[in-house]
């Protein structure tokens, strides 16, 4: 197809569309037929989307930027598209990348991969070429913050961790703005580890004010919490610090209890063999579950000032253990956290505040064995108990469905395993 005649179509197809907008009448729209019209507008935004990305590397080459008195390419893209320039900067990037990935360039044109899905794919390809495929497959049946998740273990497989880490600290920041509605933001970044400790605190916090708020009977969103969290972690550095200054006979009225002088509190993940070696080789991991992976020698520098409860690779073996009571030993709730950090139900990556369910109910067996348990984030775990749904048979992260779906155990045919 010609460029002339891919225009005059494209031009017929905006057209048609702003004629249906321009006579669309939500309420006027009979409610069986919405969720169709809706799957339409949502695949043609997927669509030109997917163009826009496309075409965006070949744009830039154009000298038309530069005419219209933009700074950059990525400036004048985010103006045509009404987005930021970050984020038309990372468009850019992945057009490039395309170029030289034919599996995730097809499935962006075919619909197959939003541009955040391209970008990830992609951003992880240019590292780890041999985990293109891999990514595009998971792409089709797990959310974008799962699919991240595991597009940066596949980039940590071949990366120099070390030196990433010490890019990483090099471009630290944290940096604060007042935006148009007149909110204070704040945004940070920098080495995950040193995040760890921090996210220890602000989780306590957090908790600590999601129980106060309910003795009191407010009921908010979890990041309302976490801000007053935030806060709280502020306005006591700032207690320390006045305190220290006007001597001890202020301190007692105005300082929290003292905490225990603990650097890092957290699950590290590693293989004996790379904690032993320096570094990881091959499928080896060094993480930390809910943050990321690490390299070896911050690992090393963990263990050596800070408090952690260690999985080691081939360590204690708990698989094979059976508990008597209802509830997971600690030893197998670190195991759980370990082999199974999220939610257990497909397309959900929820990492906290999860319920260990007994595939094969416990008051049928009375013990407790890590074979026999899903953990569900809260949720999942409500809809399993309360309204009928259930795990697909099997284990592992699998689909949650409703009573009436056909793969529901309730539903399988008599005599079926």
């Amino acid at each position: 197809m010609g460029n002339t005649s891919s225009t005059h179509i494209l031009g017929e197809v905006i057209d048609e569309t702003a004629a249906v907008l321009a006579s669309l009448s939500p309420r006027d729209v009979p409610l069986p037929e919405v969720p169709a019209l809706l799957d339409q507008f949502v695949e043609l935004e997927r669509l030109a989307a997917a163009g826009r990305v496309l075409l965006a590397a070949r744009a830039a080459e154009s000298p038309r930027w530069k005419r219209e008195g933009y700074r950059s390419a990525a400036e004048w893209l985010a103006s045509k598209s009404g987005t930021s320039t970050g984020k038309a900067r990372r468009d850019l990037q992945t057009s490039e990348r395309l170029g030289t990935l034919d599996g995730t360039s097809a499935a962006l044109r075919e619909g197959r991969l939003s541009p955040d899905q391209a970008e990830t794919v992609a951003d992880a390809a240019a590292v780890n070429p041999a985990a293109e495929r891999d990514l595009l497959s998971l792409a089709g049946r797990e959310t974008l913050s799962g699919l991240k998740d595991e597009a940066a273990k596949r980039k940590a497989q071949v990366e120099d961790r070390e030196a990433r880490e010490r890019r990483i600290h090099r471009e630290r920041r944290c940096r604060t703005w007042t935006d148009r509605d007149g909110a204070w933001n704040l945004a940070a970044r920098g080495p995950a580890a040193m995040g760890a400790a921090f996210l220890v605190e602000l989780e306590r916090l957090t908790r600590n004010a999601f129980e106060t708020a309910r003795c009191e009977d407010r009921h908010e969103e979890r990041d309302n919490y976490a801000f007053d969290a935030l806060i709280t972690m502020g306005s006591r550095s700032a207690t320390h610090t006045r305190t220290s200054h006007d001597g001890p006979a202020d301190r007692a009225a105005t300082d929290p209890p003292a905490q225990p002088n603990v650097r890092h509190l957290a699950l590290l993940h590693v293989d004996l063999e790379a904690l032993v070696r320096g570094h990881t080789q091959g499928d080896e991991t060094c993480e930390l579950p809910g943050v990321g992976p690490i390299s070896v020698t911050a690992a090393r520098d963990l263990l050596g000032d800070s408090i952690l409860k260690l999985v080691i690779t081939r360590g204690v073996d708990v698989l094979n253990v059976t508990h008597l009571g209802r509830g997971p030993t600690a030893a197998q709730q670190i195991a759980l956290l370990w082999s199974q950090p999220r939610c257990t139900a497909e397309g959900c990556n929820r990492r906290a505040r999860l319920h260990n369910d007994h595939r094969t109910p416990w008051a049928a067996r009375q013990e407790t064995r890590l074979d026999n348990l899903d953990p569900l984030c809260d949720h999942d775990h409500h809809r399993k108990t309360h309204h009928g749904w259930a795990l697909t048979p099997g284990t592992g992260r699998r689909p949650l469905v409703p009573p009436d779906h056909p793969h529901h155990p309730a539903n399988a045919p008599p005599g079926a395993a």
